[in-house]
């Protein structure tokens, strides 16, 4: 039995580049959410009019890896305290996003974005959405695995490699084999 989140993080390489590395994890896929356009390209998404966040989909096995897991490694990955911005990323396809499909996910979703909050784990407010998944549709396929397929590419060494490396120093017991 598995279970579906998406999840808006910047841009979506650096994003799936993880998560493909996460035990529980049977499919990742790099696509666009939460806008208007339906079957937006990926040239429409970058104007920021459609409304649309770049994401990953994630499958994954809640017997192997929970939600609040996968939650905890997000937020460890990407800054949810910039609006609209991850980096040198700007605009609204790069904000922080949980899309849920369940209720379970969205309560374990605002629990923990409370739990950070009240801890001052990031010196200042969240603001992740956490918002039930619409009108999602997968990226074009050159989008699709990037970071495997373009591990030198300039962009992949600068901003998706620290991303994964640091995802294994703080969590090797989740790594996939």
């Amino acid at each position: 039995m598995t279970e579906t989140l998406v999840l808006g993080g910047g841009c979506f390489w650096c994003t799936e580049a993880v998560y493909v590395k996460v035990r529980g994890v049977s499919d990742v896929e790099s696509g666009y959410s939460n806008g208007q356009t339906v079957a937006p390209t990926y040239e429409q998404v970058c104007t920021g009019r459609t409304g649309h966040n770049e994401v990953v989909k994630l499958v994954y096995d809640p017997a192997q890896i929970s939600t609040r897991e996968l939650l905890e490694i997000f937020f460890v990955i990407h800054d949810p305290t910039t609006l609209n911005r991850q980096g040198h990323d700007v605009g609204t396809q790069y904000r922080s996003g949980i899309y849920f499909t369940t209720p379970e996910q969205a309560a374990v979703a605002q629990a923990l974005i409370a739990e950070l909050n009240a801890a001052q784990a990031f010196g200042q407010p969240i603001v992740t959405e956490v918002q039930l998944l619409t009108n999602y549709s997968a990226a074009e396929d050159y989008h699709q695995d990037f970071f495997e397929r373009n591990p030198y590419q300039g962009y992949c060494l600068a901003v998706a490699a620290p991303k994964v490396a640091k995802f294994r120093q703080n969590f090797a017991r989740l790594v996939r084999d």
